[in-house]
């Protein structure tokens, strides 16, 4: 059985099994670290853990072996010297007093136990580890955590402003997060244990529609470069659960995101102006997107533009969630050069769901989005572009709403490229595919090849995108409005009512 190493730090290694299943195989398969049994699994992506530093190992997965050879630290410290025998119940100042301690390329080891934290903030060159047992949690006391600005002038006016917190694409004074890194590098936070945000036992989820200020995150980690998570979990975040933002050569790999299917707004990662990042093995179940890729809405899009851009998610699992991969509709800065591959969506509202709408700007560009090898179980409409998107203040007024052409100026966002192959979708329900591009400025490809394509037999009614006077359907086939060129090529769809296609405004259409 042919693997790779993925990824390896000091005290773990994470491996990537080469085949073309998606998400998991058939079989499990059993992992030795030196000739020792320590896991059986069937996902394609898994870790080993508690290895030492600086130390030889070999790995085998069944008949095939490897050596590989963890990296060195220069100290190691472990959390459990810095709580012993306190009786506060809020670790946040020894926990943080232990994090500034640390020495450059040193390993913090949280032990077994609970960690009761508000706020914590990371440095550069530090590993931390959290053991099997080990649960790092959020304060349940929204009133504990401090406001922090928007955003900040530079001391010479001269420049462009600082973010420090942000909320759907624009500035916004909100609460720190969990963990905080800001510009930070050559982070690696591993381990089995627990970043438990507890909101299910404070009000974060309590009339969010009327809160004056941002929720905290989970993660937000801002303006920073080379940060990864291997193996840990996430859960119960009082609002988006890892929020990268400006920030480059992100990994996170082999980790697991949970959430209430009917929490508001618990986003599982939402990495915003991001380049060069790496989502693996990573498994989803949130009350709202899995993964949604931004760039800033109209103003941090203007002002920075930096487009999110070289993003891989591979072999992940997304099994509740409204959207298993978003794109925007914060994207003013754009999206581009985005692979996902070998992934598994199960009892998602939508396998892609592309938002945007007049408004946007012209630098709002999303361009060479690739899907490959993926595996969608009762998913509702499985493939969607909107470009009418409401959800916004002025969401729902003509300029944004209006079907006929508008003037194609500075505020009109642009769609290009988009390949789906060997995709495989089961028990769909309202529609396979629903594309809505602008008049003035249609989606410029569509490519669906290689895929197959099947209705619930007993499929429920509902409205596929969140646009104006767009009907609730059921069992509906493809739908394009404004679309330059679509390419159909060995495609089948069975259990559809009407048309397979429906064309309004296409220039062209080649089925092959």
């Amino acid at each position: 059985m042919e693997f790779r190493l993925l990824h390896i730090t000091c005290c773990s290694a994470t491996f990537e099994l080469v085949n073309r299943d998606i998400y998991q195989t058939k079989e499990s398969h059993s992992v030795f670290v030196d000739d020792v049994l320590v896991l059986k699994t069937r996902r394609n992506v898994f870790s080993v853990f508690d290895l030492s530093p600086d130390r030889e190992y070999v790995i085998r997965v069944e008949d095939t072996a490897m050596s590989i050879h963890t990296l060195k630290v220069s100290y190691v410290l472990h959390m459990k010297d810095f709580v012993r025998g306190s009786h506060e119940k809020d670790d946040t100042l020894r926990v943080q007093m232990a994090i500034s301690m640390l020495p450059k390329d040193g390993l913090l080891v949280f032990d077994d136990g609970d960690y009761h934290v508000t706020s914590l903030f990371l440095k550069s060159n530090i590993t931390l580890q959290l053991t099997r047992n080990a649960r790092i949690l959020g304060n349940t006391d929204r009133d504990c955590y401090p406001l922090a600005p928007g955003e900040i002038a530079p001391f010479d006016n001269r420049d462009k402003p600082l973010e420090l917190v942000s909320w759907e694409g624009n500035p916004l004074v909100g609460k720190p997060s969990l963990i905080n890194g800001y510009e930070v590098e050559n982070v690696e936070i591993v381990g089995e244990g627990v970043f438990d945000g507890q909101a299910q036992f404070s009000s974060f989820w309590e009339d969010v529609k009327h809160l004056t200020f941002a929720r905290p995150r989970l993660v937000f980690l801002a303006r920073s470069k080379n940060v990864r998570f291997v193996g840990v979990r996430f859960s119960n975040t009082p609002c988006w659960t890892i929020h990268p933002f400006f920030s480059s050569h992100l990994g996170f790999y082999d980790i697991e995101i949970s959430n209430p299917k009917d929490s508001p707004n618990t986003d599982g990662m939402d990495p915003e102006a991001c380049s060069h990042v790496e989502i693996i093995g990573v498994r989803f179940s949130v009350g709202d997107d899995c993964i949604a890729l931004k760039s800033g809405k109209i103003y941090i899009g203007k002002t920075f533009k930096t487009p999110c851009q070289d993003v891989v998610i591979r072999n992940c699992f997304m099994n509740e969630g409204h959207g298993a991969i978003v794109l925007g509709s914060e994207a003013g800065a754009g999206l581009k050069d985005l692979l996902i591959e070998r992934c598994y969506f199960r009892h998602t509202d939508r396998g892609l769901r592309i938002k945007s709408r007049r408004g946007r700007g012209k630098d709002s560009v999303i361009d060479n989005v690739v899907f490959k090898d993926i595996f969608m179980e009762n998913v509702l409409t499985p493939l969607t572009i909107n470009m009418f998107y409401f959800c916004d203040p002025d969401g729902k007024e003509d300029y944004v709403q209006n079907r006929n052409p508008m003037e194609k100026d500075e505020r009109t966002p642009y769609l290009g490229r988009f390949r789906f192959e060997r995709i495989r979708a089961v028990d769909s329900e309202y529609a396979f595919g629903y594309f809505l591009g602008l008049p003035e400025n249609p989606i410029a490809s569509i490519e669906i090849v290689d895929s197959f394509f099947s209705m619930k037999k007993d499929a429920g009614k509902g409205r596929p995108v969140m646009a104006l006077n767009v009907p609730e359907v059921s069992k509906v086939g493809f739908v394009f409005e404004n679309v330059g060129r679509v390419v159909f090529r060995n495609v089948q769809a069975v259990g559809y009512e009407g048309k397979e296609v429906i064309e309004n405004g296409v220039v062209e259409t080649n089925f092959e």
